[in-house]
């Protein structure tokens, strides 16, 4: 081809509306020179058959920024590139059938008014007056979203690429990609019939084809990409004359009508309706020999197969008589892909230099216009302007397997509307990582919870106690756990606890100036050997990145600690930025902790070990035993009581645990040591500490050292920050909740106005009351400034605290 572009910076592999919002937006960013290939026409995958719904309703963060903005850009964008479109800002109403779900609603609707989305909560009959052919007798109410509605998908798509052209951008059409290849520098080639393209990045935005294109990338460090495909079926019904008639009295569309509690979307189509159902009896494709993806399924679909929504189809038609009036005229059965929680993959591919991922995504046209906006940022910027790591392919680390994904998918797919209670946990695809601790936990009553794939004990039930899935459907304090846990932050409290904290993610650092390139990556002081210590890293604008604690061994041996969920997420942070002959290692799997705490902790020790029980607070102790067994013994505890991180051989660790527990320490759970946290203060990774914040507005003051002679990531910005005073604050508040806690990103309320949202919420058993962690507007963070935090739809009185832990404030216990 005389015009084959044989250069470009980005390479976009895939042709759907995350593919080629991608490329407008990094041409919007400047970055024209960059090219989209589409082994078909756009929109030739889950684009073309996609129903176009575009919601901004989501009680994910992310999310409901990413469907926010999409909703923004659609309604200017056919103005913008000059190209007509129908999209039909219609409004949405969920129904609920339920005080829970009513209690859902009012969530998401105090998050929606944060970020200027003005949902109502609706009556039964004022939603029969926003949809006047529904039943209202047995529902407890609704979601109003006045910005929720439809758009056509192929016309969004070339609206997108229209954009993107004009801008100087390439679209090759019938072009499919066949490989790619990395070269020494980082730089890449990627493979055409038609030719190569040389290229700094490449994306993978390949739709249900995604985990196809990722096995090009293995060689390169890649991993499978955990994800599966659903087959999704929509009914289209005949016209209705009821329709038609008071679409031409009102001049406008029916809002688009959710039954989230039967699980299934009614909008009127035309004068008629689209019906699509979510249905228990989901079926999956392409997950097994016998039903193979086909190299190439574009413009195509599957047969219909009706009998598995019946139940579903006829109860839409009780809701809305008026769907029975009419016969189908079509059904549309396709391919969607589903990631194993449903959210996209949106972000640096794992493993991979200079290579991104924004590909399975089960509700691409919602969400294409906010992916493509991240993606542009995280190529151009190197960081994005919300927090994303609901969507970072991170997230999902080597435990997702084929099986894993295909379980979740179904799932996931099959509770769409499901609401997802703070006490609730998925059945599917678990015991992916089990330490030899297992039996043990389960034998002492271990309610279990996943943890990047490893099953730890939430809380440990007793003889008679309800451990059903039915039971944890509230959002409520109250229930068979509330007593447990109680008892296990008591025992911590007054004698001595034992959990068993598998997965902690463990990384080496080595080689010639390790030590210097860490202490090059944070604002912290680094901890001299055989002390441990808290490092914070931040990004180039002073956010928070993460957090690992530090022991230096020497200067060519750094080892950090970090959260189990970081696994990966870290481990690319160093290995990303590390210079030559500095090498990163993982032994996540090979070491076992156990944390022992309590005033009681030494006592029971100390008969069982030859270590230095007196040792200062944050000593690590590398030579010694516990029950005969060689370990080390790190003194810090996030309970926030005396006590010490046992860390040994994974398999060593059932012998460990058989000698403390013998000794008197009391099993206790996660879920206790969330509550033991939270009462000192100490923050968590993507709830409390998120790239949404920067270190000084985290409240982390004391370890930025601005001093420091290191020139690390984010020191300018975070010195001008200091000198023009921080807008947001972190700050600890009491609140009066009444039977629910505060969850994460509830709205902060000062006569009338939202000052803030919380980052996270328990309550505190030593303390005897109710505490939530957040950020505030920084006038309103003195100590005892009298606020409001709304906890499903009602405010409560909050108490700004001073900045210090409530629990043990001066750390006396801990120090003992």
């Amino acid at each position: 081809m005389a015009d084959f572009p044989n250069k470009a910076r980005v390479v976009i592999i895939g042709g759907g509306v995350v593919g080629v919002s991608s490329l407008y937006h990094l041409a919007k960013k400047g970055w024209s020179d960059c090219v989209l290939l589409e082994k078909n026409e756009l929109t030739a995958g889950s684009t073309w058959h996609a129903a176009g719904n575009v919601p901004t309703f989501s009680t994910s963060w992310a999310i409901m920024n990413m469907q926010r903005y999409s909703t923004d850009l659609y309604s200017r964008l056919a103005d913008e590139v000059d190209y007509p479109m129908n999209y039909h800002v219609t409004g949405s109403i969920r129904l609920a059938h339920s005080a829970e779900r009513m209690q859902e609603f009012q969530r998401a609707a105090a998050m929606g008014r944060y970020l200027g989305v003005d949902m109502e909560i609706l009556t039964p009959e004022e939603t029969k007056e926003h949809y006047p052919f529904l039943e209202t007798h047995d529902l407890a109410g609704s979601l109003y979203d006045p910005n929720d509605g439809d758009i056509d998908p192929a016309q969004l798509t070339q609206a997108l690429a229209k954009g993107a052209r004009d801008m100087g951008a390439r679209i090759l059409r019938f072009t499919p990609a066949t490989g790619v290849t990395q070269h020494d520098d980082g730089t890449w080639t990627v493979r055409t019939d038609k030719g190569d393209i040389a290229c700094d990045y490449v994306v993978n935005a390949a739709g249900y084809y995604a985990q196809r294109v990722g096995e090009w990338f293995k060689p390169y460090g890649g991993r499978t990409v955990p994800m599966m495909v659903m087959s999704h079926q929509y009914l289209l019904s005949e016209e209705i004359p009821e329709i038609e008639a008071l679409t031409k009295k009102t001049g406008k569309k029916l809002p688009l009508l959710r039954d989230v509690d039967v699980s299934y979307y009614l909008r009127q189509e035309k004068h008629g309706f689209n019906l699509g159902p979510y249905e228990p009896d989901c079926r999956a494709h392409w997950a097994d020999p016998d039903d193979p993806m086909p190299e190439d399924f574009s413009f195509q679909l599957w047969s219909d197969d009706l009998d598995r929504i019946e139940d579903i189809v006829t109860d839409a038609m009780e809701r809305v008589p008026l769907l029975g009036s009419a016969g189908v005229s079509r059904v549309i059965n396709g391919p969607i892909p589903y990631a194993p929680d449903g959210n996209p993959l949106l972000g640096p591919m794992p493993g991979v230099r200079n290579a991104f991922e924004a590909c399975v995504f089960t509700f691409g046209i919602a969400q294409g216009g906010g992916a493509g906006k991240v993606l542009a940022e995280w190529i151009v910027d190197g960081a994005t302007e919300w927090d994303m790591w609901a969507c970072d392919p991170r997230r999902f680390t080597g435990y997702t397997d084929h099986d894993y994904c295909v379980a979740k998918g179904m799932e996931v797919y099959g509770h769409e509307y499901a609401m997802h209670f703070p006490w609730h946990e998925w059945p599917a695809g678990r015991n992916k990582r089990r330490s030899p601790l297992h039996d043990r936990l389960q034998a002492a009553g271990a309610v279990f919870g996943a943890y990047n794939g490893w099953e730890r004990a939430n809380w440990f039930a007793q003889p008679g106690d309800d451990t059903s899935e039915a039971a944890t459907q509230t959002w409520d304090r109250s229930g068979p756990w509330e007593p447990r846990i109680r008892a296990e932050c008591e025992a911590v409290r007054d004698h001595c606890g034992i959990l068993a904290i598998s997965g902690f993610s463990r990384l080496k650092v080595e080689g010639p100036g390790a030590k210097d390139f860490v202490d090059g990556l944070t604002t912290s002081r680094l901890p001299a050997p055989r002390r441990i210590g808290l490092a914070y890293f931040p990004d180039h604008r002073g956010r928070v990145a993460t957090e690992m604690s530090v022991m230096v061994h020497s200067d060519e041996d750094v080892g950090l600690i970090t959260a189990a969920t970081a696994q990966w997420h870290d481990r690319e942070w160093l290995w990303r930025q590390a210079p030559e002959g500095v090498t990163i290692s993982d032994h996540s799997d090979n070491v076992e902790c156990l944390l022992v705490t309590g005033p009681k902790a030494r006592e029971i020790l100390g008969p069982l070990t030859n270590h230095d029980l007196f040792l200062p607070w944050l000593s690590v102790s590398f030579e010694g035993k516990v029950a005969g067994i060689d370990c080390a013994l790190i003194r810090v505890s996030f309970a926030g009581e005396l006590g010490w991180e046992v860390h040994c051989a994974a398999e060593d660790a059932p012998a460990i645990w058989d000698a403390v527990t013998g000794a008197g320490a009391r099993p206790f759970g996660m879920w206790a040591l969330n509550s033991l946290r939270i009462e000192k203060g100490y923050r968590a990774w993507k709830g409390d500490l998120s790239t949404d914040y920067s270190l000084l507005e985290s409240g982390l003051d004391r370890f930025v050292r601005l001093d420091k002679p290191q020139d690390f990531p984010g020191k300018t910005a975070l010195l001008a920050e200091r000198q023009q005073g921080v807008k947001k604050r972190f700050a600890t508040l009491i609140v009066d909740a009444g039977g629910a806690d505060a969850p994460y990103m509830s709205c902060i309320w000062k006569d009338g106005e939202i000052v803030g949202e919380t980052t996270s919420g328990a309550w505190g058993y030593r303390v005897g009351a109710s505490i939530a962690l957040g950020m505030v507007r920084s006038d309103l963070a003195e100590p005892g400034t009298e606020l409001e935090v709304e906890i499903y739809g009602t405010r409560h009185r909050a108490v700004v605290q001073p900045d210090q832990p409530l629990w043990d404030p001066q750390n006396e216990r801990l120090r003992a």
